[in-house]
């Protein structure tokens, strides 16, 4: 297998060839959310493509990776549940709710929490200073379900209408920015 071949896009450095490779979170490209905060992304996903002109995705194809960086009371997403992917968190630093099948839970530093396919969850900034969650999860499926929930609600983290659609339940947000710069 070749080395694949980074190349600077926006705020960092993203893949652009298929391949193994190696980059530090510092330097690699992060991309923002006025409501959901920064992501670390090691692959090219759309956002980071957008950024500059011929750069086209680069997902990768069996697990999803990122660091998620977010404020006390800032949702890192949107309540929903995998299908058929297994998903799991770490917090690296810092504290956040988790909000699983409809109950919080308070996590701090090196925290994890695993969710099967099929469980409801999502993540808000909680604590005095920012929350970094290592975000992991498979992908056999790219099927995800956003559905209601109140205690999601409270804390500004669901949808108002159950979708299959990541477009449709982040829409009424607006898009993520390649203008995110690395917060380390």
């Amino acid at each position: 297998m070749p080395e694949a071949r980074l190349e600077h896009a926006g705020t960092g450095l993203t893949p652009v060839t298929d391949g193994w490779f190696v980059v530090n979170a510092r330097e690699a490209a992060w991309i923002r959310h006025e409501t959901f905060g920064l992501r670390c992304v090691f692959e090219t996903n759309g956002a980071v493509a957008r950024a500059r002109a011929g750069l086209d995705p680069l997902l990768f194809e069996q697990l999803g990776i990122h660091l998620s960086v977010f404020e006390p009371g800032q949702p890192s997403t949107l309540y929903h549940a995998e299908a058929d992917n297994q998903e799991d968190f770490l917090v690296l630093a810092g504290e956040c709710i988790c909000i699983v099948e409809g109950e919080e839970r308070r996590l701090g530093q090196w925290d994890f929490v695993h969710c099967p396919p099929g469980t409801a969850h999502a993540f808000v900034g909680a604590g005095e200073a920012p929350c970094v969650l290592l975000m992991v999860g498979s992908r056999r499926t790219r099927t995800v379900r956003y559905v209601g929930s109140l205690v999601a609600a409270a804390r500004g983290a669901a949808v108002e209408q159950e979708t299959d659609s990541p477009a449709e339940a982040y829409a009424p947000f607006g898009h993520w920015s390649n203008d995110g710069s690395s917060p380390f």
